[in-house]
């Protein structure tokens, strides 16, 4: 078994330790701490975030550490610190010019850096791997102002389909999987994509929370949903036009109104505003508690993704299925190069059109050996083999370098 052991890792990001949404990083750095001392560097807070957020707490904190009056160094768990910088950087996306906005960067990155190093110098950290998650901004000097042992760029996402990170990311983020020793993607598109910029480059995969997603007698199907006429066909997590087709759960709905359409989560306006509310098969139950989620899950006779397909989704990898598959649930999603992987476990549409004649095979098909062969499929996609294909991916790396 390929393991990393007894190493300083540091940690830099998107999302803060305190985000209340799931995040692979923070998944992947309770990993790495099992076996390494780990430092995961929150984002920076950027001026405007601190102008227009200054009333919520996560700024308030932020602003604290800045000012002196807190320490932004927390120890979380064994081997695991957390750290707020004690820096604000200037808020610079709105830049148009290239190199004018490579100017203001360079200087974030170096006050950023700054405080980092401080850190890293009071925890005794030496010789360090710096894990870099999809941070193309302000880690996009990290390399030279931190000076790691080794650095990974981390790509989970296709971030440059979104405006925020296109503008700019177009030509930092493959000039940034270039100079890094090695890449790991999650997806085999995004692996593929860094690949064209980085030759060690490597896919390695997803972990799954499997604990938290397990089909037992401890499991209570909420009464909201019991109270829905079966079969139903269930979707959970936010329900966003930009990563959703409408389209596909019309087209059951209507096909089919013998079916009920579930829908669990929040909704953006384009969701909020759609005919299917309008259809008395489909029912939105709204935004729950991430620990409620196995319990929807548990009631639906057959789980969706109904996934878009646009530059922003093709090549991410679709932990929701994972969850699904976890609770040994038949399911059904679209087509893209992500989903290649689940092809003998999922039905797997290419049209609105396939998703009503594969749902009725899903329906026809599903047995006890079926659930129990998606249960052991999603078992090897823990976060454990994710950090496995990490450690052998820095080994292959390291290896090559010697």
């Amino acid at each position: 078994m390929p393991i990393i052991e007894n190493r300083d890792i540091v940690v830099v990001g998107q999302q803060p330790w305190d985000t209340p949404i799931g995040s692979n990083c923070k998944d992947l750095a309770l990993e790495f701490s099992k076996h390494n001392r780990v430092l995961y560097i929150n984002a920076p807070l950027d001026r405007r975030t601190k102008f227009q957020q200054r009333h919520t707490e996560n700024v308030k904190k932020r602003i604290r550490i800045v000012e002196g009056y807190q320490n932004g160094l927390e120890e979380i768990a064994p081997n695991l610190w957390t750290f707020y910088p004690d820096v604000i950087i200037e808020s610079i996306n709105w830049i148009k010019w290239t190199s004018v906005f490579r100017l203001f960067n360079k200087i974030n990155n170096k006050r950023f850096s700054k405080s980092v190093k401080k850190v890293i110098s009071e925890l005794g950290f030496k010789n360090f791997i710096l894990f870099n998650d999809s941070d193309m901004f302000r880690s996009y000097h990290s390399k030279e102002l931190l000076k790691p042992n080794l650095s990974i760029y981390y790509s989970r996402d296709n971030l440059l389909a979104t405006a925020y990170w296109g503008r700019h990311g177009k030509y930092l983020e493959p000039e940034l999987i270039q100079k890094s020793d090695l890449c790991v993607a999650n997806s085999v598109y995004l692996a593929n994509y860094c690949k064209q910029y980085n030759s060690n480059s490597f896919y390695v995969g997803q972990g799954c929370d499997l604990e938290m997603f397990k089909n037992d007698d401890n499991v209570k199907v909420p009464k909201a949903l019991s109270a829905i006429k079966k079969p139903i066909l269930g979707y959970v997590g936010a329900l966003l036009s930009v990563r959703l087709d409408e389209h596909i759960l019309l087209h059951l709905a209507e096909q089919r109104p013998d079916w009920s359409i579930v829908l669990v989560g929040p909704e953006d306006e384009v969701f909020a505003k759609s005919r299917l509310h309008q259809l008395a098969n489909v029912h939105f139950l709204g935004p729950q508690k991430p620990e409620t989620l196995p319990a929807y899950i548990k009631g639906f006779d057959i789980c969706l993704n109904p996934q878009a397909v646009n530059p922003l989704t093709i090549g991410n990898y679709p932990r929701k299925i994972d969850e699904y598959l976890a609770m040994g649930k038949p399911t059904l999603a679209t087509k893209t190069e992500a989903i290649s992987i689940f092809k003998d476990y999922v039905y797997i549409a290419d049209t609105k059109e396939d998703y009503v004649v594969l749902a009725e095979k899903a329906l026809t098909e599903n047995n006890s050996k079926r659930e129990q062969e998606r249960i052991a499929f999603a078992q090897t996609h823990t976060w454990e083999k994710n950090a496995e294909e990490i450690y052998r991916a820095i080994q292959q790396v390291e290896k090559n370098k010697q």
